[in-house]
């Protein structure tokens, strides 16, 4: 067998009893054991774990594992029709590209050994560089379903992992099988030439006379999605979208899973911190107060078993203002006039309020206080006095990592009271939009449109959209539908912003360039190229790869919006700005849900979840309240005049009737 690098396995079982006492799983040693059997030295077993029937336990484990590029996640568990069996709703939305042939594969050796195979639910699929399968939670089940498969996953891992595929094919399917150790099922079901050519990514034919004109679509192993080659012409062109419809969740979900991990910076305590989020917590350097002060406007005195009596007639020998100095210390039977904040003399042990108090007699030139005359023997020691630290003490946390710094909330005053000097805070992402079309003119030039131009709206919307939502926007212009100048416009900005947003150029003509640029040109991934939603389905997000500025690879984000402009700020609001708030490091992301009545029936689509534009408005009845803007036609901006949010109507026959409540999704403030 050719040498091949040694693949890792993680296993992760997946039971409440076992998750309680490990003791009691005999899964991991039966499929160790099929490993160990079948895997020669060609796999190692990296890490086990046994977690119990929750959803978010198993995709923490699944991501862990794919976060350290894991080639093959072996889970056990949860696949079959209990309640709490939850492994397949839990993995299937983490698969990228899903496997069916491998289902296919193990649910067709266990039907050879009882009928009620057909009684589980496994998944299969790729997700980064991982395959995952799902096996059941019997050891004999396990073990059957793993053994039927195996031998096979070698090549699947390794495809995965980004292999060559080209290379790894040559000498055809016989070969491949020779290498596994695996053979065919008799019947002669084999066409070397022609079926696994195609199956098996070759792309060739091997004598037997087939087309040899151009493919739509290149192989599923290599490639299982790739936009138009522009070079193949219009008519060679897609006649349907090869991306899948996802719904807004899983757009959503792979918006969370592709989105960069937001970087920290060191920022000065000053204005330029409002708006950031704190990356660590912060500490008080100094307490506050940080001297004994008074809390009112009165009289230090000197108080105490030790001390004559605080009533009578006393010599005011001194003044303390809010203010820096070093006063003299106050003897017993001194009194010294004090404002509210300022330090008490050494010596004082407490204040006595100005009303509390009377004048007896003035200085000669009748501008200061003399005597005067305390009219209570009932002062206490530490009477309105604020103690060094009784508000905060140094080295006390302040501010807790994932705190923001708002422009009301007091935070950048709390951090200067206290000494703090410079925080540790997420970056900001850099944000630019870029509009595509040779038909798009600037909105202000002047003077009539030709036939055919189109007022660009979609840029300066975005723009005011990004920098309302509290992030630095860059306007990129305007690039024409040719292909070089889109790659160098892309190219250069991914020098200068973190996230580049697009409109236009995202649905099948032989001019939308977005996709093709960004997979053929920029080696990008599109996560996703169409979402079955109402308006907005053309909206595409990838990822590419760049270089910063100090020569470090990093990952950008592109959004591709549609061009029509209602589209466009929809989708911004759904789908760019969680992107933007998690590298923030901004919690919750995405605009904030709110219930709300609609005061009007609303007709839903029967195949499509809708944004519905909405002006919510706080209603006397305690409640909000949302009015339709009017007709939602994608083309249609006048919809956003005066709308604060959109209301999620999901896909289905009839309407939301007038009363009914539904979710919203708020974009600016409440109307009162």
């Amino acid at each position: 067998m050719a040498t091949q690098p040694k693949l890792t396995i993680s296993i992760l079982v997946i039971s409440e009893t076992a998750s309680r006492d490990p003791s009691t799983d005999q899964c991991i040693p039966a499929l160790t054991k099929v490993i160990s059997d079948l895997g020669s030295d060609n796999w190692s077993i990296t890490s086990t774990c046994i977690i119990p029937d929750s959803i978010p336990k198993i995709q923490a484990a699944v991501l862990t594992a794919v976060a350290e590029d894991v080639n093959l996640i072996i889970t056990s568990g949860g696949t079959g029709f209990a309640v709490k069996d939850v492994t397949p709703e839990a993995v299937s939305p983490l698969i990228e590209k899903h496997a069916p042939g491998l289902v296919h594969g193990m649910l067709a050796e266990s039907l050879k050994v009882t009928p009620f195979a057909v009684m589980s639910r496994p998944v299969c699929g790729v997700r980064g560089k991982s395959l995952i399968i799902t096996l059941p939670g019997s050891p004999k089940g396990a073990k059957e379903n793993l053994e039927a498969v195996f031998k096979l996953l070698s090549h699947a891992c390794l495809q995965a992992s980004g292999g060559d595929s080209r290379q790894m094919h040559k000498g055809g399917t016989e070969k491949l099988e020779e290498e596994a150790g695996v053979k065919a099922s008799s019947g002669g079901g084999h066409s070397h030439g022609h079926g696994h050519g195609h199956g098996h990514g070759c792309g060739r034919d091997h004598g037997h006379g087939g087309h040899h004109g151009p493919k739509a679509h290149t192989a599923q192993e290599e490639q299982a999605q790739q936009s138009n080659d522009p070079s193949q012409g219009p008519s060679r062109r897609y006649r349907q979208s090869p991306y899948p419809m996802l719904s807004v969740k899983d757009a959503l979900q792979q918006i969370a899973n592709h989105t960069p991990e937001p970087t920290t910076i060191k920022l000065a305590v000053n204005e330029a911190l409002v708006g950031h989020v704190l990356a660590e917590d912060v500490t008080a350097q100094e307490s506050v107060p940080a001297f004994r002060a008074s809390i009112v406007d009165g009289y230090a005195v000197v108080a105490g078993p030790d001390a004559p009596s605080t009533k009578g007639t006393f010599p005011v020998a001194m003044i303390s203002h809010a203010q820096a100095g070093e006063p003299a210390e106050l003897q017993n039977g001194q009194i010294a006039r004090i404002t509210t904040g300022a330090p008490l003399p050494p010596g004082a042990t407490s204040v006595v309020m100005v009303e509390d108090t009377k004048l007896v007699s003035m200085t000669d030139d009748g501008t200061e206080e003399k005597e005067i005359e305390i009219l209570t023997d009932a002062i206490e020691v530490g009477e309105n006095v604020r103690e060094v630290g009784s508000d905060v003490q140094a080295g006390d946390v302040i501010m807790r990592a994932g705190e923001g710094i708002s422009v009301v909330g007091g935070e950048l005053g709390l951090l200067a009271s206290v000494g703090v000097k410079e925080v540790l805070v997420y970056k900001k992402p850099i944000i630019g939009v870029l509009s595509t079309g040779d038909e798009i003119v600037n909105h202000d030039r002047k003077g009539d449109l030709r036939r055919g131009e189109v007022r660009d709206t979609n840029r300066p919307t975005l723009l005011t959209s990004i920098r309302a939502s509290g992030f630095e926007a860059v306007d990129l212009g305007i690039v024409s539908d040719k292909p070089d100048a889109l790659e160098q416009s892309l190219r250069d900005a991914t020098r200068r912003v973190d996230v580049i947003i697009t409109s236009g150029g995202v649905s099948m003509g032989e001019l939308d360039l977005l996709k093709p640029t960004i997979e053929r040109s920029l080696g990008g991934t599109i996560h996703f190229g169409r979402v079955a939603m109402k308006p907005g389905k053309p909206t595409t997000f990838a990822t590419i790869p760049a270089k910063s500025n100090t020569g470090e690879r990093v990952t950008k984000v592109i959004f591709s919006l549609p061009g029509n402009p209602a589209s466009c700020v929809v989708t911004y609001h759904l789908f760019v700005l969680p992107a933007l708030h998690k590298l923030a490091g901004v919690e919750p992301r995405g605009c904030v849900k709110v219930k709300v009545i609609v005061d009007a029936n609303t007709r839903l689509d029967k195949q499509r979840d809708e944004f519905h534009r909405a002006i919510v408005k706080a209603g006397t009845d305690g409640y909000l309240h949302a009015v339709s803007t009017g007709g939602q036609r994608s083309s249609r901006i006048g919809s956003f005049k005066g709308a604060n949010a959109l209301l999620c109507l999901p896909a289905g026959d009839g309407q939301v009737k007038s009363g009914e409540m539904v979710d919203a999704l708020l974009m600016g403030k409440l109307i009162w």
